[in-house]
């Protein structure tokens, strides 16, 4: 369980973050939604533990940090590094030994060649798997499907359908409703640095219409097509 209580964040004398309360339990899978600047990415990041904020952010695992993968939306790389290589730096920053790499490698990639010469959906599977195999609690992952093929989507689909069977809580982000609607049990609307709906299952076709309604209306016809 994580439990945010009056999280803020601002950089300089804009407002990312305002005053943002909402809890996470274990063995759901959360969406995060809101448009570009919403302040998504800034949420993540505080709750692994990358920025200051001011509020509380408390988890019944201690430290958090220690127990969470962060998938961020474009994976950083060591230029000279192999994607084995990779794999094992953050295995062994979990203290996770791995014997054997090549029958974890559920998305065939070339993990004797250096991540420079992957594409970037390969990269993003590359990261998603050594975060998988650190053996977290936790995790949190903005933008998992974006760049990855459709075979890569199912198999990710599949995945969080895992985790959540084994307990993990999973947050993740998408541009792709179809994606959030397949996977999350919730999700949560962020607009103006607070989460200003909160909707379950059964109503997320009702917040797809809300959104296409409120995107396309007016919009469309302002191209003049």
């Amino acid at each position: 369980m994580i439990r945010i209580k009056n999280l803020s964040k601002q950089f300089g004398k804009k407002v990312v973050l305002n005053n943002l309360s909402i809890e996470f339990e274990r063995g759901k899978i959360y969406g995060i939604i809101g448009e570009n600047g919403a302040g998504k990415t800034t949420l993540f990041r505080c709750i692994a533990g990358l920025e200051s904020f001011d509020g509380e952010i408390v988890s019944e695992i201690n430290p958090l940090k220690d127990h969470l993968g962060y998938l961020t939306a474009e994976p950083f790389f060591f230029p000279m590094i192999t994607g084995e290589e990779y794999i094992r730096l953050l295995c062994n920053a979990r203290d996770k030994k791995l014997t054997e790499i090549g029958s974890n490698n559920i998305f065939d990639l070339p993990l004797n060649q250096y991540v420079t010469t992957y594409s970037t959906g390969m990269r993003k599977k590359l990261a998603l798997l050594a975060v998988l195999l650190q053996g977290n609690d936790i995790f949190i992952l903005d933008e998992p499907f974006n760049g990855i093929d459709l075979n890569g989507s199912i198999i990710l689909t599949e995945i969080l359908h895992r985790l959540k069977e084994l307990g993990k809580t999973v947050i993740i982000s998408s541009h792709i409703f179809s994606t959030l609607s397949d996977t999350c049990d919730e999700i949560h609307v962020l607009r103006h640095g607070t989460i200003t709906q909160k909707v379950a299952r059964e109503e997320f076709y009702l917040l797809e219409k809300e959104m296409k309604n409120s995107a396309v209306i007016g919009n469309i016809e302002r191209l003049e097509l």
